[in-house]
């Protein structure tokens, strides 16, 4: 039995109301009935009533809330005595696409962080698909989104069903990153053909959930090759184009200082209908903390230093 969970149904009980109790825990409701369900599981007995007005202790429900209330005050009064006071924690967590400009803003969050207090962050680095699940079922309340165009309508109506609210980050189109020694990198201009003869880089697990969660398909092949390497990590991806200058990979605008760093350049390559959008993702009702707050702060910090580059 998790103590946390005990927490929750306590503050459900004071507040009559999932709704309202999640939004004082800060964390989202689809997460917090999931708890309320694991813990009514585990005893064998629903612990509350749910009804049009709120949710309300059952008989054996209201015994149980006084026992845990009990447990949980024993609780409180031995870290008083025993525990020496720590400062309170600075807790974030968040689902991303791999991408190198949210990499930057995250590492910008971080430095606006209080060294002297507990950090407990997490920066999941996957595809939409997950992304969305991590949203939903776990305590990561906090997501980014990267969807083809062509694709807003099925995901807007996604997030609708999953009862997930949204904020457009930005939209922007695919370029080609490649070694400063790549024999494209100062070509005048960028076909679509000319990479066929080049390797493509391509992260391994991206794809677009179809019909729910119960199929996948992978984004579409922008070139036709036989030439292509799957890489799980963001790492990788740039061990590959600063050692092998055959190599290229699609990418959404990176900062300038990667690029220095990684000695690579970013070029256009004109492509029909090959546009983006990323898009922040909550479940609907969630208030942002203010570690929340400052995070989507660098984020647009970020966003506004690298869209200059579809500009020019």
């Amino acid at each position: 039995m998790n103590i946390l969970h005990l927490k929750y149904a306590l503050e459900v009980e004071k507040t009559e109301s999932i709704t309202k109790a999640a939004k004082n825990l800060y964390i989202g409701q689809p997460n917090l009935s999931k708890a309320i369900k694991e813990l009514e599981t585990v005893i064998g007995f629903n612990i509350f009533i749910r009804n049009p007005r709120g949710m309300t202790p059952t008989r054996r429900g209201k015994e149980f809330l006084d026992q845990a209330r009990k447990i949980v005050n024993q609780l409180d009064e031995m870290k008083k005595i025993y525990l020496p006071l720590k400062p309170a924690a600075q807790r974030f967590s968040i689902s991303v696409p791999r991408a190198s400009y949210i990499s930057d803003a995250f590492t910008n969050f971080v430095k606006t962080l209080d060294i002297q207090k507990e950090i407990e962050l997490s920066f999941f680095e996957t595809n939409s698909q997950q992304t969305i699940t991590n949203t939903l079922e776990t305590e990561c309340n906090l997501g980014i989104v990267r969807f083809q165009t062509t694709h807003e309508t099925y995901f807007l109506d996604l997030f609708r069903e999953k009862n997930i609210d949204y904020q457009e980050i930005w939209q922007f189109e695919y370029l080609v990153v490649m070694s400063r020694s790549h024999p494209l990198a100062n070509a005048e201009k960028i076909l679509f053909s000319d990479l066929r003869d080049y390797i493509e880089i391509v992260h391994g697990d991206l794809a677009l959930p179809v019909n729910g969660y119960t199929k996948t398909k992978k984004k579409p092949d922008m070139v036709q090759t036989n030439k292509r390497i799957f890489v799980y990590e963001r790492g990788s991806q740039y061990d590959l184009l600063c050692t092998v200058p055959e190599t290229y990979m699609w990418v959404s605008p990176i900062p300038e200082e990667m690029l220095s760093r990684f000695s690579v350049v970013q070029r256009k390559c004109k492509v029909d209908n090959w546009k983006f959008k990323d898009v922040l993702i909550f479940p609907k009702g969630y208030q942002f903390t203010a570690l929340d707050q400052a995070f989507i702060t660098q984020l647009f910090k970020s966003k506004e230093a690298v869209s200059a580059v579809q500009n020019k």
